[in-house]
């Protein structure tokens, strides 16, 4: 007989998809450890608009937005954290930038667990709130029970988010597979990674972020365009 609907939406479903990136212990890639230098161009062949524009991938930011940047992170990663309040002040202070989410649980187990709370908060509209929540949580190697409390201490309705999750298992998983498959072809090797422009960056600072986006807007303007 199947399981109650509640019962069953407390169950973590299971993600069928390849195996994400395994680092050794558990420890997040410190930036001396990049292999790709910050601000290194992407290939010519990487699509940019199908990680920029994926209708599935949490996106924040005003109308007017004229630049938007993929920003690869991982629940666990102290340097994804660390970054949180410079991404929400460049939102906010310039006014025209966009932020696309790219949950890319590649830490932990219990990163991949959050990534799905997050993207199954999407269905009652607060990705936000879930996303802000577990950053917020101090650390790494968070377990799953802590960052489940996170949650409910946040404006969210748990039950329906739990419930969510189920019921949009497998649509989470598509996107966090297309994630992952995004983060390989643009050969990522940790987090944060931050695709602006034609360009990938790793622990910027607002300084960092606010001259990425200045050189972004410069490569994207017409020809003659002061």
């Amino acid at each position: 007989m199947p399981a109650p609907a509640r019962q069953r939406s407390k169950e973590q479903p299971r993600m069928e998809r390849r195996v994400f990136l395994v680092l050794a212990a558990g420890m997040v890639v410190l930036p001396k450890m990049m292999s790709r230098q910050s601000g290194e161009a992407i290939a010519e062949d990487v699509d940019i608009d199908a990680i920029l524009r994926d209708p599935d991938a949490p996106l924040t930011g005003g109308p007017d937005r004229d630049v938007v940047l993929a920003s690869f992170s991982d629940y666990n990663c102290p340097f994804c954290k660390a970054a949180e309040s410079d991404l929400k002040r460049l939102v906010r202070e310039d006014g025209k930038v966009g932020i696309v989410r790219k949950d890319w649980p590649i830490l932990t187990d219990a990163s991949l667990y959050g990534a799905r709370l997050a993207l199954a908060a999407r269905y009652q509209d607060r990705y936000d709130a879930v996303h802000e929540a577990l950053m917020s949580v101090p650390g790494v190697r968070i377990p799953q029970e802590q960052m489940l409390a996170a949650i409910r201490a946040a404006d969210v309705d748990s039950d329906r988010l739990l419930d969510d999750l189920h019921a949009h298992a497998a649509e989470i998983d598509a996107l966090l597979a297309r994630n992952d498959a995004q983060a390989r072809k643009l050969e990522l090797k940790g987090t944060p990674s931050y695709l602006i422009g034609r360009r990938l960056y790793n622990t910027l600072d607002f300084g960092g972020f606010s001259a990425a986006i200045a050189n972004a807007r410069r490569q994207s303007a017409p020809e003659g365009a002061s």
